[in-house]
């Protein structure tokens, strides 16, 4: 059971990874910090806010509160990622943390508290905590990148249209038992 929720969690933190890098590739530098008005968060806002999060959650998982006395959240809010490279390098940076983090977890340290904010979380609740803080801001990013590119824009799921194709063909496979992103994360689903 323990083996299995890690696989399955690390192929959904990687699924919307996936999301996350495949609309900040459809977008241009410009793009990337365009903010529907001064009170609107851009992609890069809410990258450095994702990774800011990420690197106070996931440093020292186990062992130290999730929200680290160095974290200046409020911060993380001002748009001041200039390039699209130092952008990607924060959301690749916050990313590898949470890997190495939760690749640390093992049968031996499963049942270990951890605190965020000083309230105690088992491994299985911070780490879905963190799944759907994630998810959220990730809809937020593919939102705005769909409504950036508008009619250029690529789908990441089934188009439009196309949903009676895409059954079709995974119903006229044998049924099997994988993960749901094994194929989407490979490139052989289709979408």
């Amino acid at each position: 059971m323990k083996d299995n929720y890690l696989s399955s969690i690390r192929k959904q933190f990687e699924y919307y990874k996936m999301l996350g890098d495949k609309t900040i590739s459809q977008l241009s530098e410009e793009e990337l910090f365009w903010q529907y008005n001064e009170d609107s968060n851009s992609i890069g806002i809410i990258v450095k806010h994702i990774w800011g999060n990420m690197m106070s959650r996931w440093t020292d998982f186990l062992t130290t509160d999730g929200e680290k006395e160095w974290r200046h959240r409020e911060q993380e809010f001002n748009d001041d990622i200039r390039t699209e490279a130092e952008l990607k390098e924060k959301w690749e940076a916050g990313w590898a943390c949470l890997f190495g983090a939760i690749d640390s977890v093992n049968n031996d340290n499963f049942d270990t508290i951890v605190y965020i904010r000083n309230q105690g979380h088992t491994i299985v609740e911070a780490i879905n905590r963190q799944l759907a803080h994630y998810s959220y801001h990730i809809g937020q990013i593919v939102f705005i990148g769909k409504m950036i590119r508008g009619t250029e824009w690529k789908s990441l799921s089934i188009p439009r249209g196309k949903s009676a194709e895409y059954n079709q063909k995974k119903f006229s496979k044998e049924k099997n038992r994988k993960h749901f992103t094994d194929d989407i994360l490979s490139g052989n689903d289709g979408i």
